[in-house]
């Protein structure tokens, strides 16, 4: 990449969404700019842009399967990288309707391949000009120094396409890929595509695989503001199984910042995972918000927010433990992650209780935090 110093247009697809709208405003916050594509679906809300300045984001309501509109924004604002977080994420609605999750995540991430490469490849092969200064117009001199020698597409994508892990053990790069839901095969696929532009057309791809992200902006269906609104409101506080699956968490904006760390650093072709070294299991992350809430907010009647735990029929095909390991970003690119579990959620739990009428808004919606992923018959 050019010079991590120097102000730069990045695209971001899926920028409306959880991770997507937290790095946006992290991005932000490192004096660039944001150009956001997002079709907008159930997960996807643009107040999430709330604080950012118009000169700093220009948002565009486009279906990355839309090869030709996707191409068409690309020339027109020129990049210094694309971030590519646009898909389906939620296991529970990969189970009720697989096909969105293998149209957005396979056939969109050929379509954002193609419209990239054809904009790589009419970029230069290095760049003489001198660094400019950043512009208000998202349409000319955006970006400093582009050339194919600095651009990158980054590749966002998850640990659950390595399947399950046993009681020990740890994901690593070399983890040979075994999905076992419909939404970590459909990641899994696209991976491999990534892989393939990069070794057919030798095309600069990037592909970080991710453990369970958390903190502010995410989507009501997972767990943790799940259960942060469902405890306020009072309502069951639903747990799958024995609730001792296990999972490795990671705070989102520790995620961003390695998300901006591999655009800048990373090597062509190369996988880099990113974990938050916390291995929890779901029953514990549900008394640590429980907890909180005891505290921040306790409720009228003395009684605790543990008391409405409740066991819940286990989902398909629910994996057992996921963990990743983070050493080789931590070794080659300098990164680990700030936040202990400790902190983050505390932040985490923070930002909801401020910003409750975010949520209110999205479950006003069609999605009123009903149970997902259940096998119809």
């Amino acid at each position: 990449m050019t010079n991590v110093d120097m102000p730069q247009t990045f695209l971001v697809t899926g920028g409306a969404g959880f991770i997507g709208s937290n790095l946006v405003h992290y991005l932000v916050s490192m004096g660039h700019q944001a150009v956001v594509i997002d079709k907008l679906t159930y997960a996807g809300n643009k107040a999430s842009f709330k604080g950012i300045s118009p000169e700093r984001l220009r948002f565009e309501e486009i279906d990355i399967c839309n090869t030709e509109a996707v191409s068409k924004l690309i020339f027109e604002t020129k990049p210094a990288g694309i971030f590519h977080l646009a898909a389906e994420s939620h296991v529970d609605r990969s189970i009720d309707g697989p096909a969105e999750f293998i149209n957005t995540n396979i056939n969109g991430t050929f379509s954002m391949l193609t419209a990239a490469r054809k904009y790589y490849e009419s970029l230069p092969e290095s760049s003489t000009t001198a660094s400019q200064s950043l512009h208000n117009s998202f349409a000319q001199d955006v970006s400093p120094a582009l050339s194919k020698s600095s651009f990158r597409f980054l590749h966002i994508s998850t640990d659950e396409v390595y399947g399950s892990l046993g009681d020990t053990g740890y994901f690593t790069e070399e983890t040979p890929y075994a999905p076992n839901s419909p939404y970590s095969a459909s990641k899994a696929s696209s991976d491999h595509l990534v892989r393939a532009w990069h070794h057919t057309y030798g095309f600069p791809v990037l592909t970080t695989n991710c453990s369970n992200n958390y903190g502010p902006r995410q989507f009501p269906e997972k767990l943790i503001p799940l259960i942060i609104h469902n405890a306020l409101a009072g309502k069951q506080l639903p747990i799958y199984g024995d609730g001792k699956n296990i999972r490795d968490w990671l705070y989102v904006e520790d995620h961003c910042c390695a998300l901006y760390t591999v655009m800048q650093k990373g090597i062509p072709g190369e996988t880099y995972n990113v974990g938050g070294n916390c291995e929890m299991q779901n029953i514990e992350i549900v008394r640590a918000v429980c907890s909180i809430l005891d505290e921040l907010r306790p409720k009228p009647d003395g009684s605790k927010y543990d008391s409405q735990i409740t066991f819940v029929k286990d989902r398909p095909g629910h994996d057992r433990r996921y963990a990743i390991d983070a050493s080789k970003i931590k070794r080659e690119l300098g990164w680990e992650p700030k936040e202990t579990f400790e902190t983050g959620i505390r932040k985490t739990v923070e930002w909801y209780l401020e910003n409750t009428e975010w949520v209110d808004d999205i479950i006003n919606g069609k999605y009123q935090c009903q149970r997902l992923g259940l096998v119809q018959d």
